[in-house]
């Protein structure tokens, strides 16, 4: 009789795991982390993180977050060995790096903005153009994509039952962020690795712990926002991407302490990496936007104070953000390499002048520029050090070409 307890325990625990709801999987991706390896992550309604099945043998993932308040969901990540062939989670598989990509996706400023009067149509595909534009990028198969930051933009209530986005949630939470990004993500998310870069709506007084917890490249602390990250990169063979985070970089007051940040920022990123190097960050040091009564506005105060004493590294070929919403590839003088803004990925656009050349920001000039209007995102392709830019509107038709070369980037008419 001693041994009946145990079995009729045995046999009501198997019952209740017979009868346990499966994990349910809400989001997975992959991203390239600092140094050059890449992290699956996974988002899920569960109690524990599943296994990662890599090239055939179940490798166990870690929690990253558990479940609290704001984000009633289990957030588990595996770091992947260099070289493997296959990776599935819960039999879905998902993308793997490639040390060469040869086709890349950028785009930013991706969210449906909802705060105070400024209000965008989230509910209507017509009139907030992320998804659209997440499906039209993975039809393009990449084999990586860059996204420059600001990912959340619903950060308040939706203020009427007309405006286009009743029902819709807000703040920093995992409702908001599936909303906003995972959910119209899902089909690009799963065609390729990413690369994550912080944008000021991910500062720490705004959407900043989500981020960190969700996207941040570093273990995550529930307790405290880190408020910058250090620059870090990412090796590819036909370019190093170096990611620096400057979401809090004033674009106006340049206070001191900031300034010192990103001037140490600046000196370190000629360490990080050998030439060919590209500098992803979010907000742009010499961005252009048309301010009230036509003026030109668009450089960061913070930025531009920190590099006037110590020209961007040599090693530096181009400089990639977002922040301004729209287009722009901009090629400087005193020997400053060339930027692109890809910030045309959701959010309300900016107007810029179309013809960018001649246009002084700060102390920093212009030789040839050009703006675009309307919403997209951009797929890079290369041929040995020639880069190709393909201009692609928010339904994935083609825009315009530029190229990358020799320093310039040179656009066609059309």
């Amino acid at each position: 009789m001693r041994i009946a307890v145990p079995i009729v325990f045995s046999l009501s625990l198997s019952l209740a795991a017979a009868h346990a709801a499966p994990p349910t999987l809400l989001s997975h991706w992959v991203q390239m982390a600092p140094g050059g390896s890449a992290e699956a992550r996974i988002v899920l309604q569960g109690d524990a993180c599943p296994p990662a099945a890599i090239d055939g043998a179940n490798v166990p993932m870690r929690v990253r977050a558990s479940s609290d308040k704001n984000f009633p969901v289990l957030l588990c990540a595996v770091t992947l060995p260099a070289g493997a062939k296959h990776l599935s989670i819960l039999g879905t598989d998902m993308p793997l790096p490639i040390a060469d990509p040869q086709r890349i996706i950028v785009l930013g400023d991706t969210g449906c903005r909802i705060k105070g009067p400024a209000v965008q149509a989230c509910n209507d595909p017509a009139k907030w153009e992320f998804p659209e534009i997440a499906a039209a990028a993975a039809k393009l198969k990449p084999d990586l994509v860059i996204h420059v930051g600001d990912y959340l933009y619903r950060e308040g209530p939706c203020p009427g039952v007309d405006s286009g986005c009743t029902g819709s949630p807000w703040g920093d939470n995992w409702n908001t962020w599936a909303a906003d990004f995972f959910t119209p993500a899902a089909p690009l998310l799963g065609a390729s690795p990413w690369v994550v870069v912080r944008g000021n709506h991910e500062e720490c007084s705004r959407a900043g712990p989500g981020w960190l917890r969700l996207l941040g490249p570093l273990a995550v602390d529930t307790a405290n926002c880190t408020l910058h990250l250090a620059p870090y990169p990412v090796p590819l063979k036909p370019m190093t991407l170096i990611v620096m985070d400057d979401a809090d970089a004033s674009d106006v007051l340049a206070p001191s302490d900031q300034v010192a940040v990103y001037r140490g920022d600046f000196e370190s990123v000629g360490k990080l990496a050998p030439a060919p190097s590209w500098l992803v960050m979010h907000r742009p040091v010499w961005g252009v936007v048309k301010g009230p009564m036509g003026m030109v506005l668009g450089g960061n105060s913070t930025m531009m104070a920190a590099v006037d004493r110590a020209v961007i590294a040599p090693n530096i070929a181009l400089l990639l953000a977002g922040h301004i919403h729209t287009f722009e590839a901009i090629n400087y003088e005193k020997g400053a390499p060339p930027q692109i803004l890809a910030g045309e990925g959701g959010d309300l656009l900016d107007p810029a002048p179309a013809d960018l050349t001649g246009q002084s920001v700060g102390s920093m000039k212009i030789t040839s520029g050009l703006s675009l209007p309307g919403y997209g995102f951009l797929l890079f392709t290369h041929a040995g050090n020639v880069w190709t830019i393909d201009v692609r509107a928010a339904d994935g038709s083609h825009e315009r070409t530029c190229q990358l070369a020799s320093g310039q980037i040179e656009c066609a008419k059309k």
